[in-house]
């Protein structure tokens, strides 16, 4: 058994040797001659000039140029309106799914204090019957009121920029007003007390 594998393994480790291999050329051959490359077959090339000529087009070809110089307007508005709202969708979806995950990890005692939130909206809405002002100002402002019980340092601060933002927008209107009040009814000829009058 000893001599059958002293056989097998002796071939086996001279396939595993490389040897360098060195070609020349005879020193007596003659040198071959160069072929030029118009004499292969592959590269044969074409005798004369060539000139491109553009087919016609067909109706089908120019009916859809048509269209697509006709469609391109909306088409780029259909492009620029989908760049203007993804950001927004993305926002929208990522609010989403924050919300999602916010409400499977809910602290304790949210949904009952959701549920009384939401029960003095309806409450809200039932005593506004007959009047469109009081449908849209008793849900929010009862839902407002149960939501300042249970969180009343966000009421506070929500109260104060409301009231920075409305007092703003009360400011404004006021110079508004009186900058129209001033072109319109402070002209000279409008006014009782101008010298004219005297």
């Amino acid at each position: 058994m000893f001599c059958t594998f002293r056989l097998s393994v002796g071939p086996a480790s001279l396939s595993l040797l490389t040897f360098k291999v060195y070609a020349a050329p005879k020193k007596d051959s003659p040198p071959p001659n160069p072929m030029k490359i118009d004499e292969l077959s592959l590269y044969s090339v074409p005798e004369g000039q060539s000139k491109y000529v553009e087919e016609p087009r067909t109706r089908l070809e120019e009916s859809i140029s048509q269209l697509r110089h006709h469609c391109e307007p909306y088409t780029s508005w259909c492009q620029e309106t989908y760049s203007q709202t993804k950001p927004k969708m993305q926002t929208l979806v990522q609010w989403g799914l924050d919300s999602y995950e916010y409400l499977q990890n809910a602290p304790p005692g949210f949904f009952p204090r959701l549920g009384v939130i939401g029960f003095a909206g309806l409450v809200g809405l039932l005593l506004a019957r007959g009047s469109k002002v009081k449908k849209l100002v008793y849900p929010p402002g009862f839902m407002g009121l149960a939501a300042s019980i249970y969180y009343p340092q966000q009421a506070i601060t929500f109260v104060q920029v409301s009231g920075e933002k409305l007092y703003d927008w009360g400011l404004r209107g006021y110079i508004v007003v009186e900058d129209l009040w001033k072109a319109n009814f402070q002209k000279p000829g409008n006014v009782k007390n101008s010298p004219g009058n005297k």
